[in-house]
């Protein structure tokens, strides 16, 4: 089957960022029909947009306060119909149903809501969006014909495909689309779930959910053979290594990872004064507070400066260039750098060891 010819689009979205000129690119220059629902409706209208209201096409009013404008077989049989099924097309000729051939659809802001100081259950409740993952939902598992946006951030390469492709898009962007809108709704039902599970008396659920982003490709995996990346949960706290700035070196390994963990966790225990943790293939090779970060430095090195070659260096407090000087003096290879900071004249010291992965927190 070849890919279709977008000539319809239902929007309705609540973060209106881009969608004006999103759809007047689909109305202007491909004669795209757009379909759209209350406040992005009027939102498009009132910028001079062709649009048609959602119960123009349905034939039926929006009702219940908006709880129920989209949830209608026209809308539906649209999204859901095989396009290479006699049978589909025969039945929404029958019923009167159109395809609709692109969903434009974000979803009530329920993660905000929650998040809100003194928000309601009633109010949690109210924006919980039905419509709009139902929308999606249809649109998503009927990909062979169907293109579903669910973000701003995609707009201009939606239009851009179709601009090459005689207002089409291919199916491999619709595959993708898919996946994501998936990817989405999966989410956003997590987190109802998690909102209304607060409400039991249970302290311990039958069961927990993390998300975790990537946030880097590693250089390779435990061994150079294997592959690997490295993700952050979800909210992870600024200080930690899963949000530390790379500043200098080549991407991190596998085991610079494991390493710096472990560095970095030791030398967050001490707050009072300054320490310095050595790690070499997680083990610590030295451990030591003083009065003077160098100091600190100096001492933990001592320990053992034959394991602590080419191992990983934590510090709980700002780099100063006079401590990268003693590095050196000491001829020490080092792996990672990890601390709080690092005076400007202290990153261009290190500057001259390219291959020292620096990271700050």
């Amino acid at each position: 089957m070849s890919d279709p010819v977008i000539r319809r689009a239902l929007v309705s979205v609540t973060d209106k960022t881009g969608v004006v000129e999103f759809c007047r690119s689909l109305s202007e220059e491909f004669g795209v029909e757009i379909v759209s629902t209350g406040g992005t409706a009027k939102a498009l209208a009132d910028a001079g947009v062709t649009v048609r209201p959602i119960d123009d096409l349905t034939g039926f009013p929006e009702m219940m306060d908006g709880r129920v404008k989209t949830l209608h077989p026209r809308v539906h049989g649209g999204l859901l119909a095989r396009r290479d099924v006699p049978a589909h097309m025969a039945a929404a000729e029958e019923h009167g149903i159109g395809m609709i051939d692109l969903v434009c659809v974000n979803l009530y802001a329920f993660e905000a809501t929650i998040a809100k100081d003194g928000v309601s259950e009633a109010e949690a409740i109210e924006n919980i969006d039905i419509g709009g993952p139902s929308m999606l939902r249809s649109a998503a598992k009927n990909f062979a014909s169907v293109t579903v946006v669910t973000k701003p951030a995609a707009y201009d390469d939606i239009l851009a495909e179709m601009r090459a492709n005689g207002g089409a898009t291919t199916l491999e962007t619709r595959r993708a689309c898919a996946t994501d809108v998936f990817r989405t709704t999966s989410h956003y039902d997590n987190a109802i779930w998690q909102y209304l599970s607060g409400y039991s008396a249970e302290p311990f659920p039958e069961e927990v959910r993390l998300r975790l982003f990537k946030a880097q490709d590693l250089r390779y995996g435990e061994n150079p053979h294997q592959s690997a990346a490295f993700y952050r949960f979800e909210g992870a706290k600024p200080e930690t290594l899963a949000n530390a700035e790379q500043l200098q070196g080549k991407e991190l390994s596998y085991n610079n990872i494991m390493d710096t963990d472990a560095a970095w966790t030791a030398v967050r225990e001490f707050t009072e004064k300054p320490a310095c943790v050595i790690v070499k293939h997680a083990n610590p090779c030295g451990t030591c507070i003083a009065d003077d970060i160098a100091d600190a430095y100096q001492r933990a090195w001592a320990v053992d400066s034959v394991s602590a070659y080419g191992g990983v260096m934590a510090f709980n407090r700002e780099v100063p260039a006079s401590l990268v000087e003693r590095i050196f003096a000491n001829g020490q290879f080092v792996e990672v750098m990890i601390a709080p900071g690092y005076e400007p004249r202290a990153l261009e010291l290190i500057a001259e060891k390219p291959n020292v992965r620096v990271l700050k927190t």
